[in-house]
């Protein structure tokens, strides 16, 4: 894989894994016959997403969940009484408190006060027929009956449940019988039919108050009350009062919440990269507030640091407090200069001390003159002239030559002074050579010395604090001083407005003035020029 960023290799790896997760199992369903136990049940259905995106210099890793909650609650709910005009599902003759008669088949009376015994003094219902049929709603043994249908289809029950009743009764005829039936239809169609004998005929059941009630599974919309009997003596027949009808129906509610989470990781090769993002958040985090809005939301402020004015006195001076701490070790390390410059100067002393010996060498030089009065080419004491050779210049003796050797004789002693006047002119040029060195060497260490310092000042602001303003332009003002371009920061002439340049005239706002003249010179002037180059190309 190659290093450069601006080549990329992608490669996608989707790793997909489905959890599921149920706290508790709802056994409820439209074929339940009877009440549910109400339960709520939770299923969590997870699926984790792993995707890795490779680049050049690390890759990311994606992992992304799908959550599916679904929240199913059975709870039993309660109709009421069906019976109870208050709940609106009957009108006031067709309640249960038996104050007017509901119709149905065969005989039947509606006594009030006394006639009614134990049920009260309110009026009640009595049987009085003594046939032996079958009713309506398919009951055998039947003499008469008091029917009453009530629509439900306002509850919208589709899951089933269970019809409860309550009736009160005072057979005073141990021979009369009394019955309850309860039909539920959905529509046209029979879902459950119940019939409960209260008491039969050869029962001495006098004054009894039953309850009980019928399961059913489904839909149902209507309900059909039917409560009758035979009054077979003739006597007093059947007497009941105080009915009430309850349904108490299975609600299924389910909720379903989806949520997606995404969390992605960055994995660089090498850990460099990590460790710059992560340098680059703390960063971030130091410098910056996280403030939380009403709406959630969250905003990033820059952390307000106090102002602070950074001029270039102030950092001239930071610079040079750190020279004076140094001030110490710099001369501890000049010592070892000192010593050099002393050996450098006993060296010069010596090398001064040994010079003038050519010198006296070249006094010595006059023992050959007698030879200038023979005329021969080579005299013998050339090998002797030739001993001053440290000399810069020496010639070999001609035959011309020979003849001046006195007044070259003569000429040495201004060679020996112009040769020590040399040594001392090189003696001063060594010294100024050396002050200048000195010189430069101060300069060097003064400006090595403010390097120090400015990496100090640098230093002190550390990774973090030299991106602030403040340290930047500080920064910016360090740079100036290494420079010695303090000019930079002086004041600047400011410019003055021209008098009169501004006026206190006002445009009118929303109005479009007309200038005649300059529409004249506008549209003239441009209509002409228009003519005239048309005439030119129809002249041609």
């Amino acid at each position: 894989m190659a290093n450069s960023r601006s080549f990329y290799f992608w490669l996608w790896l989707c790793i997909s894994v489905s959890l599921s997760f149920s706290s508790k199992a709802v056994d409820c369903s439209t074929d339940t016959v009877g009440l549910c136990t109400p339960t709520i049940e939770e299923i969590i259905d997870e699926v984790v997403t792993e995707t890795i995106e490779y680049e050049a210099d690390g890759y990311t890793v994606t992992t992304t969940t799908e959550t599916t909650t679904t929240t199913t609650t059975v709870t039993n709910v309660d109709s009421g009484d069906l019976l109870d005009g208050d709940n609106g599902f009957v009108q006031p003759r067709y309640e249960g408190d038996m104050d007017q008669d509901f119709g149905g088949q065969g005989p039947a009376t509606m006594p009030s006060g006394s006639g009614c015994y134990n049920l009260g003094t309110d009026k009640c219902a009595q049987i009085t027929g003594s046939g032996n049929s079958t009713s309506a709603m398919g009951v055998e043994g039947m003499g008469t009956t008091f029917v009453n249908t009530v629509d439900i289809s306002s509850l919208d029950i589709e899951n089933g449940g269970r019809t409860n009743y309550t009736i009160k009764v005072d057979k005073r005829d141990a021979q009369d019988r009394i019955y309850m039936h309860i039909t539920g239809k959905n529509g046209n169609t029979n879902v459950f039919s119940g019939t409960d004998i209260l008491s039969e005929s050869g029962v001495a059941s006098g004054y009894q108050e039953y309850e009980n009630g019928f399961d059913f599974a489904g839909t149902i919309t209507t309900l059909i009350i039917e409560i009758g009997g035979r009054d077979i003596n003739m006597a007093i027949g059947p007497l009941f009062d105080d009915i009430t009808i309850n349904v108490l129906y299975n609600v299924i509610s389910t909720i379903v919440q989806e949520s997606i989470t995404s969390v992605e990781m960055w994995v660089a090769y090498g850990g460099s990269t990590e460790t710059e993002v992560i340098d680059i958040v703390e960063n971030i985090i130091d410098h910056n507030d996280f403030v939380e809005q009403p709406n959630g939301e969250i905003d990033i402020e820059p952390i307000q640091e106090p102002d602070t004015e950074v001029s270039y006195e102030m950092v001239e001076m930071e610079m040079e407090m750190p020279v004076m701490e140094i001030e110490i070790p710099e001369m501890e390390m000049e010592m070892p200069e000192m010593e050099m410059a002393s050996v450098e100067t006993e060296i010069e002393m010596e090398m001064e001390m040994e010079m003038p010996e050519p010198e006296v060498e070249v006094e010595t030089q006059p023992e050959p003159e007698p030879e200038p009065e023979v005329n021969e080419p080579e005299p013998e004491p050339e090998p002797e002239v030739s001993e001053p050779e440290p000399e810069e210049v020496q010639d070999e003796p001609t035959e011309e030559d020979t003849e001046e050797t006195e007044p070259t004789t003569k000429e040495e002693p201004e060679q020996e002074k112009s040769s020590s006047e040399a040594t001392k002119d090189e003696d001063s040029k060594e010294d100024m050579e050396e002050s200048e060195d000195k010189d430069q060497d101060e300069v060097k260490k003064e400006e090595s010395k403010k390097e120090v310092a400015a990496k100090k000042i640098l230093k002190k602001m550390g990774d973090k604090g030299r991106y602030d303003s403040a340290n930047q332009l500080k920064t910016l003002i360090v740079m100036q001083v290494l420079g010695n371009s303090k000019s930079f920061f002086e004041a600047q002439q400011s410019l003055n407005d021209i008098e009169g340049f501004f006026t206190d005239n006002v445009i009118p706002d929303a109005e479009l003035t007309t200038n005649n003249i300059a529409q004249y010179f506008l549209f003239a002037g441009s209509d002409g020029l228009m003519d005239e180059m048309i005439m030119q190309q129809w002249q041609k």
